[in-house]
Parts: structure tokens; C-alpha cells; sequence
């Protein structure tokens, strides 16, 4: 089982584990060996899962205004450790690829490897819960053909987007790519760098 095969099991895996109660405030149980690259992949998709369902309550018209800014808070936070885990999985493969030297006239990829992963975890998601839209009961008949069109490209997507991680990292490994790793060095949340909140502490 190449790579991505193995991402998209575990993503799946994820998923299907945080359905089981559907809720934002269960607890994860990553069932990978500590400092496993799959344990790294299950708690990558966990948070995107759990991220997912925060941003469809959110979106309920008649929540509470003080719930939102919560919720918003916590999908702050969720956003910052989606990006940390990210930022994890390329050092991952820094790692396994140090002792690679690039050729001279390597190329720089638009996006690390990781990156291109959280696309995979994400792409996931979408697939499980069009295909859910695409076979709820409840719906119509057009709507489930419409979900099923859409889910049709998805899985063309998904296709394209494993071959695609597959190419990249052989590319890496065969040095005819350079792997540059650039931290994403948010701002929103350091309070030495968003004014709205350096100003506060400054009053």
C-alpha cells in the first residue's frame, strides 16, 4: 500500500471513529503507536473532522451571540493546530528525506507535501458527507443525483490529487524536487503581531 492509500484509509478511519457519537466534544482515541507517522495522519484528520462539524453549528442562524464567539474562539484554536500538525508532518518528512541531495537544476514545488496532505484529509471529508447527501433518504430524488454528480468529481479528485502526492514525493526522492519547508507564521493569533491585540495591552 503506497502512501496515500494509507493517508486515505486512516483519514476514513478518522472519520467513521468520530461518527460513531458525532460530536464536537468527544474525546479523541488515536489507536496508532506513539510518534507513528500514522498516528500523526489520524490526529491530523481528527481535528479537520471535528473543525468540520464546528463550522456547520456555527453557521445556525439562530445560535446564540455569545455561543458564536465562543465557537469562533474555538475554531481559532482549531485552525492553529491544524496548522502546527501540518507544519509536524513536513518536518516528518524533512527527516526522512535529509540525506537526499537535490540536483542542480531541481525544482521548488508550489506546495510542501504536507500541505498537500491536509488537501487529501480534507477532500476526505467532503467525499464522506456527499455521499451521505447522496443517498439520504429523506431527500429528493434530484438532490441525490445532484450529490452523486458531485461526488463523482470528487473521487476524480481524489484520484488526481493521491497521484499527484505520490509524484511529489518520488520527484523528492529522486531529488529532481527541492523540499522547502516555510513556517505559516499566522498573525491573527500573536499578540505581539495583531494590533487589535497588541493595542489592547498597551491601554
Amino acid at each position: 500500500m503506497n502512501f496515500t492509500d494509507t493517508a486515505w484509509k486512516i483519514f476514513n478511519q478518522s472519520i467513521e471513529d468520530y461518527h460513531v457519537l458525532d460530536s464536537v466534544e468527544t474525546p479523541v482515541k488515536n489507536p496508532f503507536e506513539t510518534d507513528s507517522l500514522e498516528r500523526i495522519l489520524y490526529a491530523k484528520n481528527w481535528i479537520d473532522t471535528v473543525q468540520w462539524h464546528l463550522e456547520d453549528i456555527i453557521r445556525d442562524e439562530n445560535i446564540d451571540p455569545v455561543d458564536a464567539l465562543q465557537l469562533k474562539r474555538t475554531i481559532d484554536s482549531s485552525n492553529q493546530k491544524r496548522t502546527d500538525l501540518v507544519e509536524f508532518i513536513d518536518s516528518w518528512f524533512l527527516d526522512k528525506y535529509k540525506n537526499i541531495t537535490p540536483k542542480s537544476d531541481a525544482k521548488i514545488n508550489t506546495e510542501t507535501p504536507a500541505w498537500a496532505v491536509d488537501r487529501l484529509s480534507i477532500l476526505a471529508l467532503k467525499v464522506y458527507h456527499m455521499s451521505l447527501e447522496a443517498n439520504r433518504e429523506s431527500a429528493s430524488e434530484e438532490h441525490r443525483q445532484n450529490c452523486q454528480a458531485k461526488l463523482d468529481v470528487l473521487l476524480t479528485q481524489k484520484e488526481d490529487l493521491s497521484t499527484s502526492i505520490i509524484q511529489l514525493l518520488t520527484d523528492i526522492e529522486n531529488g529532481d524536487v527541492k523540499m522547502k519547508v516555510y513556517k505559516q507564521m499566522k498573525m491573527y493569533n500573536d499578540e505581539s503581531l495583531n494590533p487589535i491585540l497588541y493595542q489592547k495591552e498597551q491601554k
